[in-house]
């Protein structure tokens, strides 16, 4: 199991809570990401929106792809994976800047695509927003010429969405044949083109054997492809408590959700944006990502076999949410990570 987290560029998780003590500050990511290396964590996700959708419009967000230059020239272990959404990026210029970071870092820049959601931020930000599979169509595209330029020089590519003749990039990425490319989404245009055309399988929050079946999904339609098989991961926010009093205590209080609180209008705008395959409650509402359904919630011990189900089903890659970030973060790594790192030793 490899342990990731969501960097808060956001100012935090948690949609009713004003204030987590985390802010959206270039100086508070480094110390994060330089902080995270030490204590045991693989891989930082690096979200792409430009308006805060967490705090609301009005609240500060740190920009992705700046953000992930900074942070590779700063780090040397962790994986950058930084999301990308095709509507905001011409893909062969997506692709050039892509191998640039990933030669500052070494090889260790991956790709989150994401295919959009929020038609009010792409107005506000002069882009063209189109209709579910339209969007998926894009993407689709997209990552054919991604691919392409990566792959060979003087790549020309003629569809309905991009056109490049000719082009050459230089330098390719480090990372060959290309950087990892993540992706997720639960309608049945996202599950066809990332079991085409990615190399893995995000998912929301959900218990382990519901995440079982997706990953169970998914790699029925990647052998039907005769591809080498996916990865797995899936979110998950988590509270690590003595005991599980404490724990529970901690989820009441942030589960204590008002619908006037900042993010609500962005969260109905990602619902009717998305095509989820079930229903998304208030208590959902308040942590972002469905990140609740995981169950990391309890005592170490709980936690860590909660783990465990996750990993039994296929799950390669946890990416967890905290709040405050760098303190819940500490006393994940030193209660749950050393602790079953101590195990897989023994």
């Amino acid at each position: 199991m490899r342990y990731g987290y969501w960097l808060p560029v956001f100012g935090g998780w948690l949609r009713n809570v004003a204030d987590e003590n985390m802010p959206a500050t270039w100086p508070y990511v480094k110390k994060l990401a330089e902080r995270s290396e030490e204590i045991g964590y693989d891989l930082m996700l690096i979200a792409e929106l430009n308006l805060n959708d967490i705090k609301g419009v009005e609240a500060p967000s740190l920009d992705a792809w700046s953000t992930a230059a900074a942070l590779a020239a700063v780090t040397r272990r962790l994986e950058l994976m930084v999301a990308v959404r095709p509507t905001f990026h011409l893909p062969a210029l997506l692709a050039k800047q892509a191998a640039n970071i990933d030669h500052i870092s070494g090889g260790r820049l991956t790709l989150n695509v994401v295919s959009s959601w929020w038609s009010d931020e792409a107005k506000k930000y002069g882009v063209g927003f189109e209709q579910h599979d339209d969007r998926y169509a894009r993407t689709n595209e997209w990552l054919d010429v991604l691919h392409g330029v990566w792959a060979q020089d003087h790549f020309s590519y003629s569809g309905k969405y991009y056109r490049v003749e000719d082009n050459i990039l230089e330098p390719k990425p480090v990372a060959q044949p290309h950087p990892t490319i993540y992706a997720g989404g639960e309608s049945l245009a996202a599950k066809d083109l990332i079991a085409e055309k990615c190399d893995a399988y995000l998912m929301h929050g959900d218990p382990p054997e519901r995440v079982g079946e997706k990953i169970t999904d998914l790699r029925e339609r990647r052998a039907r492809l005769n591809l080498p098989p996916l990865k797995f991961g899936v979110a998950g926010y988590t509270i690590v408590r003595e005991t599980e009093r404490e724990a529970q205590d901690e989820l009441k209080r942030i589960t204590d959700v008002h619908q006037s609180a900042a993010g609500n209008a962005n969260y109905q705008q990602w619902l009717s944006g998305t095509q989820l395959e079930q229903r998304v409650s208030l208590e959902d509402y308040s942590v972002s990502n469905r990140g609740l359904r995981s169950g990391l919630v309890g005592t170490p011990e709980q936690v860590s076999e909660r783990l465990a189900q996750f990993e039994a089903v296929g799950v390669d890659l946890v990416l967890l949410q905290f709040s405050p970030q760098l303190e819940e973060m500490e006393r994940f790594a030193d209660s749950v990570i050393r602790r079953n790192s101590s195990v897989s030793a023994d």
